[in-house]
């Protein structure tokens, strides 16, 4: 696997105690990663830890085969972009400028945007379909276009690494899947996208691997079909699971039993 993030027996944690428990882990260049597990599992201390706004106990973060403590701040910024789980976004500030802030990393402080930061910019809105909306101030869109201009301020850093957090939540199905196939697009572009979900019928659909973590502790990993199997699911999540091709339906978990029940008599029936 080719990976530009790579968490090497990393143990990370708050003064209340540890979260990240010996987490080995090579996020893939070119894919979608899917960090899912219940609330309080590690998904977003990882992402913290990645930034370098968390340190960590012991193990080793590489980052393009550096170690993490090795990257300047800048240089850290410009390399892993970031798209936050909740931002206020309610201000009365054009769009366009809100995707202005993904060029901060190329620029010195204060300096106007050249023409690199505004090609960067223009790209960036077009790829998630944000254009139209450049001199409309944030406080006028709706919730699935401002998660679209979000995104594309994450992608005007032009990162190779990209940090996605819950980024479907509060979307309603057609602003989800567009988002999700905005991240699809960008990882065969070649960037490494991490993003954290509670959906697993997202993230059965739209990641190439997964994550599966519980208690800090990465409990599977690997494709869709190896990661989130059946005992997985259910040990983790205390639910079941239907499964309609690749994408995974959660299910409370006497209901999943019974309709698998079910389907056995009916096949057994049928011979």
């Amino acid at each position: 696997m080719n990976s530009t993030l790579a968490f090497e027996n990393v143990s990370a944690g708050y003064h209340r105690g540890t979260v990240l428990r010996n987490l080995d882990v090579l996020f893939a260049a070119g894919a979608v990663t899917g960090l899912v597990g219940p609330n309080g599992s590690g998904k977003t201390t990882l992402f913290r830890v990645a930034l370098r706004v968390l340190g960590f106990h012991s193990g080793t973060v590489r980052l393009l085969d550096r170690p993490l403590s090795d990257w300047s701040t800048q240089g850290l910024a410009r390399t892993v972009a970031y798209l936050p789980q909740e931002v206020e976004t309610h201000w009365p500030v054009a769009a366009r400028k809100v995707v202005a802030l993904g060029r901060l990393p190329h620029r010195t402080p204060m300096a106007p945007l050249r023409t690199p930061d505004e090609q960067a910019i223009e790209e960036a809105m077009d790829r998630c379909d944000v254009l139209r909306f450049a001199d409309r101030a944030m406080n006028t869109l709706s919730a699935g276009e401002r998660a679209g201009v979000l995104l594309a301020r994450s992608l005007a850093v032009q990162a190779p690494v990209l940090l996605a957090d819950e980024p479907a939540a509060h979307l309603d199905p057609a602003h989800q899947l567009q988002l999700m196939e905005l991240l699809r697009t960008e990882a065969l572009r070649g960037t490494t996208v991490i993003v954290t979900l509670h959906d697993l019928t997202l993230a059965s659909r739209f990641c190439d691997y997964i994550l599966v973590l519980q208690a800090g502790s990465a409990v599977a990993s690997g494709t869709v079909l190896e990661a989130l199997r059946d005992d997985v699911i259910e040990a983790v999540f205390a639910i079941g699971a239907q499964r309609l091709g690749a994408a995974i339906i959660p299910w409370n978990r006497k209901e999943a039993r019974g309709q698998a029940e079910a389907g056995r008599a009916l096949q057994e029936g049928a011979l």
